[in-house]
């Protein structure tokens, strides 16, 4: 799918290519929030909440640190959280935190049960094929049970903590510096989410001299991302994004014009 050309210049230029990740998937936060309004913002949500879990095992090496990739994913959902709160208020930000945690709940079960199915041992090639396939969805869906619970209490305590300290921010200063509520309220949340997380799931698998170190390189990532993607929240607060942005403005009219006729 990529060309060879292209994916040699990216091997080389890792730093670079981390930087264009985390613009694209800003920028299509704004492109789906642009389409579909604030329930674009619930499919960034829980796509972000499930690429983050084929993402998460991949370690990256970029800027002189290790660090995982599903960091970039993961932090997109704080942007839209954001973004949710800024242009529909609290109540619209927390379902959407509720709603990924309902899909995270849900790959959990899933992909549970899915790897107790044997692989077909029926056929040589197949046999072959549903072997492989099931070696590589044990790896990135065999959740240990601290895993789950480290990974859904990292999200659902510091995701709720970010939209009460967002409009906290906001109320204190009177719905001005909108650069500081969206990136304290991130920062301060995810440094929240990588303590929880560092805490509960990689302690019980390194030293805490370790763990605490992952942490902050982790965490570095995070705080550079919660700063990239402030221009995009002022840009995206300033459309006037309508259900008539999507569906056909005639189409719109009749469905109100049946609805208001309607006994």
């Amino acid at each position: 799918m990529i060309p060879p050309s292209v994916a040699d210049f990216f091997s080389q230029q890792q730093n670079l290519l981390w930087i264009l990740t985390v613009c694209l998937d800003l920028s299509l936060t704004l492109v789906m929030f642009r389409l579909f309004g604030k329930t674009g913002l619930y499919a960034v949500i829980v796509l972000n909440v499930l690429l983050c879990n084929l993402q998460g095992p991949k370690l990256v090496y970029v800027f002189g640190m290790n660090t995982s990739l599903g960091v970039i994913l993961y932090s997109g959902i704080y942007f839209a959280t954001d973004l949710l709160s800024e242009r529909y208020g609290k109540r619209e930000a927390n379902r959407a935190v509720m709603i990924g945690f309902a899909a995270n709940i849900v790959v959990v079960v899933v992909m549970t049960l899915s790897l107790l199915f044997v692989p077909t041992p029926v056929g040589e090639k197949t046999s072959k094929l549903a072997a492989d396939a099931h070696g590589a969805l044990s790896f990135l869906f065999g959740f240990t049970p601290r895993f789950v619970l480290g990974s859904m209490l990292a999200y659902l305590v510091s995701q709720r903590h970010d939209v009460w300290f967002f409009h906290m921010i906001k109320k204190a200063t009177r719905g001005r510096h909108l650069w500081l509520r969206n990136t304290l309220s991130t920062a301060v949340s995810q440094a929240i989410d990588t303590t929880i997380y560092s805490l509960v799931v990689w302690w019980a698998l390194l030293d805490l001299g370790t763990a605490i170190e992952l942490a902050l390189f982790k965490y570095v990532f995070k705080l550079v991302i919660a700063v990239l993607d402030t221009p995009f929240i002022y840009w995206a607060r300033a459309w006037n994004v309508t259900r008539s942005d999507w569906h056909d403005r005639d189409e719109y009219a009749d469905e109100v014009t049946i609805d208001q006729t309607t006994p």
